[in-house]
């Protein structure tokens, strides 16, 4: 990177900007659309539907092994994100074009997990290439944009389903322009190596011994050797599981709660759109910019725990709430909780890691998301044949608040 911090800082947050249109349409994709498609259109069992569901996450796991890989390719980090959106744009277009339930698990796979598997590079990025107490604010703008974009785009996109099952394949199409589009925007911001180049084997040791530097799958794993020195990282990363954990037990089966007929509901795919997206993306965009700025200057523990607070509020009110209200009361919270914790997702470890070892770090974090994210929709999908959806969502909100006392000695301790 050659241009001034200036320079540097509004280019990014220019291009950043630009692609947080498509990512909205991409965020449609893997929060709601993909799995509305595989119930409604196909008729899909538990797996597809829990692959489909985790697909993200299978993503985040793979980060793991994606930034080793990234940093002894000795490329932009910023290109080898673009080539994974380009990838994700052409398995969207193979499933508009042979639409089959296998296609669209596949295609799932590829396009939301290239998307997800990316964000350490993203973050390493803005640790970069923005200021310390700016950077919180610079990324809720973006966010707010979005937010916006998904909305409008799940609107559209509701309306086209709700007409006609069938046009599902103009959607799939759409997703493909936006991982497309992503994917241009990615490769105009402006980005290091996380290693200039790959280091050389040497060959100067006594009897010509040669070392041969670690293969970016065993570098992965000596990634993790961070959680045995950093305390802060170990105790957060715990609270993170649980938290994780529950929220994305009852993250799809918002989807399956108001579409299946199983629940009493069986709400067209608009109506789905305007609880799952609509209304959480309307609390989004009204609160990013708030959180933004208090991530820049709270106590992060202290903003952790009221976040987890609202996930808990919101997972109970909307599956246990009694009818449109309790779903309206329950979709806001939720969304005003994620508005705060997507940002303290997306860039806590730059508050706590190392300038140089941001990407690992936050490889560490999306890992062990990756984990829990595979888990928790088997888990949650295979629960529901057998308990009532109102007790899973009291027992996670239980899990949420637990996860929350578990940061109260780190934040006293700040």
């Amino acid at each position: 990177m050659t241009d001034s911090p200036l320079a540097r800082t509004r280019r990014t947050y220019h291009y950043d900007r630009l692609r947080a249109v498509p990512q909205g349409v991409i965020e449609t994709a893997s929060t709601t659309f993909l799995l509305l498609i595989a119930v409604k259109a196909f008729d899909a069992g538990p797996t597809p539907k829990s692959l489909i569901a985790a697909a993200g996450n299978i993503g985040l796991l793979l980060s793991l092994w994606l930034v080793p890989w990234v940093e002894r390719s000795g490329r932009p980090m910023m290109h080898a994100a673009a080539w994974m959106m380009a990838g994700g744009a052409l398995a969207m277009l193979i499933a508009a074009i042979w639409p089959t339930l296998t296609m669209l698990v596949i295609a799932t796979i590829i396009a939301v997990g290239a998307s997800n598997a990316i964000i350490p590079l993203l973050t390493a990025v803005y640790q970069d290439n923005y200021a310390p107490r700016e950077r919180g604010r610079y990324v809720s703008r973006t966010f707010v944009i979005r937010i916006a974009a998904a909305a409008i785009f799940a609107e559209l996109g509701g309306r086209l389903l709700s007409a006609d099952i069938a046009r599902f394949r103009w959607l799939l199409a759409a997703f493909a322009v936006a991982f497309a589009a992503a994917a241009y925007c990615l490769a105009r911001i402006p980005s290091r190596a996380l290693r200039d180049a790959r280091p050389a084997p040497r060959s100067d040791l006594p009897g010509g011994v040669r070392i041969v530097p670690r293969s970016a799958f065993l570098g992965a794993f000596t990634s993790l050797k961070a959680l045995r020195t950093d305390r802060t990282l170990r105790w957060t990363l715990a609270s993170w599981m649980l938290m994780g954990f529950a929220n994305l037990m009852m993250w799809p089966l918002r989807v399956e709660f108001l579409a299946n007929p199983k629940y009493g509901l069986a709400l067209d795919p608009q109506q789905v759109a305007l609880y799952t997206v609509m209304i959480p993306g309307l609390a989004r965009l009204l609160l990013t910019p708030l959180w933004g700025r208090l991530f820049d200057r709270m106590n992060f523990f202290l903003l952790r725990i009221i976040l987890n607070v609202g996930f808990a509020l919101g997972i109970a009110s909307f599956f246990t709430g009694s009818g449109a209200l309790g779903l309206i009361i329950g979709a806001f919270i939720f969304g005003a909780a994620n508005a705060g914790g997507e940002i303290a997702w997306n860039l806590w470890v730059t508050k706590f890691a190392p300038a140089d070892r941001v990407a690992e770090y936050m490889s560490i974090h999306t890992f062990f998301t990756g984990v829990r994210g595979i888990a928790a929709p088997i888990l949650a999908f295979q629960l529901t044949q057998t308990l009532d959806i109102a007790a899973i969502a009291l027992m996670c909100a239980g899990l949420i608040l637990l996860a929350s006392l578990i940061l109260v000695p780190e934040m006293r301790g700040r």
